[in-house]
């Protein structure tokens, strides 16, 4: 019995000689993998980049909200849901021993910052926070100082800018210390926020952190629910404090026992578990297409390892007059189909990686490989030629070898 190199010697002389239909066999098996690999690709993109610019709050940190952040309508009986308020915040604060920091913000958006003659468009967020959520939000300072309690107790007219808005107003000039009008009233510049990363290439850093006793001040209490921020010790209390903090607030709201929570617990593991379940049945119906691609091509793999099994009768039976055994052609066929799904499937994937990052860098998506697809679609490539090219495989493996050399 030869060795699997000698046969594999054999196979691809085979498939050098007959280049054409070599290369119509491996056109099926590479559109089946191509359309799998550039979907996986570019959802892979897509989640990396949320994964990385959604990670918008601290570790070991979750946030009390009134609504899901990815929300449409919402089930009816949600629509008439109370808004946080700041009332609800503090006795949270009170209770919630379990945690390292605890924190509220507001937000406005689209908002106009002016400095001077200079303004940003209507796209700024204003955020009203308490000095927790400057940890928990992960807002570090550049320049200048963060927030202070004494801050909020006298409701000062400060803020904390976000380095586009610093851009936009002041190129050259130091923005400490200088002063910003927001809707007609005028605050005074304490500090810039370190940059934020960036979401499919879109900056993070057009906002204006205030005290929230001084946002609310100008837009009223009621303006807007209020998220609370939460921070555990460490990530071997983070479930722990998560299930306190449920508690806590089911309480403090008077949600009766049995109904659902009328408040929505938000992390940035939470986030990215919603945007796989989107993804996930985009990935289930491309697996599912790609399939049926992949078995059509494996018809025509049979089909065409059929022909060269006619075709080659006579080699057959030469071979086997000279000592080679039924094995020795079993392997060698299916030597053959495996090899024609595995160079299919390897351009399949590199032109799907390729185009997949291509489409992704649109959008500004980080560039990414598949890995698991990848392994996925090279292991279903040696299945469909094992299974489509063993009948093949058989019929020359048996084939009478008296017979065979008489043919012509």
């Amino acid at each position: 019995m030869i060795s699997l190199l000698e046969i594999s010697k054999i196979s691809l002389f085979s498939l050098r000689s007959n280049k054409l239909r070599a290369m119509l066999t491996i056109l099926g098996i590479t559109v089946g993998l191509f359309s799998i690999i550039v979907i996986m690709t570019i959802i892979t993109m897509l989640q990396n980049s949320i994964e990385s610019g959604f990670s918008s709050l601290n570790k070991n940190t979750f946030q009390i909200q009134k609504w899901e952040n990815i929300h449409v309508g919402g089930p009816r009986r949600h629509r008439n849901r109370k808004d946080l308020t700041y009332e609800e915040f503090a006795q949270f604060k009170d209770v919630m021993t379990q945690a390292k920091y605890v924190g509220a913000e507001q937000w406005q958006f689209g908002k106009i910052v002016r400095f001077g003659n200079k303004e940003t468009n209507p796209n700024i967020q204003v955020a009203g926070a308490t000095v927790d959520a400057m940890r928990t939000n992960n807002w570090e300072v550049d320049f200048g100082r963060e927030l202070r309690e004494d801050d909020l107790n006298y409701s000062r007219n400060v803020c904390l800018l976000g380095n586009d808005i610093v851009t936009k107003l002041f190129g050259n000039i130091d923005p400490v210390g200088q002063e910003v009008r927001v809707d007609g009233y005028p605050i005074k510049v304490i500090g810039i926020i370190a940059q934020q990363p960036q979401i499919f290439g879109q900056s993070r850093d057009n906002y204006i952190v205030m005290p929230l006793s001084t946002f609310q001040s100008i837009y009223g209490r009621r303006s807007r629910s209020i998220n609370i921020t939460v921070m555990s010790y460490s990530k071997d209390d983070y479930d722990a404090v998560i299930e306190a903090s449920i508690g806590h607030m089911r309480a403090i709201r008077k949600v009766p026992p049995g109904q659902d929570n009328d408040f929505y617990v938000f992390s940035n593991e939470s986030m990215i578990t919603q945007v796989n379940d989107i993804t996930s049945g985009i990935k289930i119906g491309a697996f599912v297409v790609s399939i049926i691609a992949l078995l059509a091509a494996g018809v025509g793999i049979m089909n065409i390892m059929l022909v060269s099994v006619t075709e080659r009768t006579k080699e057959i039976g030469i071979r086997k007059a000279v000592g080679a055994k039924k094995m020795d052609i079993l392997l060698q066929f299916l030597t053959e189909a495996v090899v024609l799904c595995i160079i299919g499937g390897v351009i399949g994937i590199v032109s799907g990686v390729g185009l997949g990052n291509l489409v992704g860098s649109l959008i500004n998506a980080q560039p990414s490989i598949p890995y698991e697809w990848v392994g996925i679609g090279l292991t279903i490539c040696v299945f469909v030629g094992l299974i489509f090219g063993t009948y093949p495989a058989y019929k020359a493996a048996n084939l009478d070898p008296i017979e065979a050399l008489r043919y012509e």
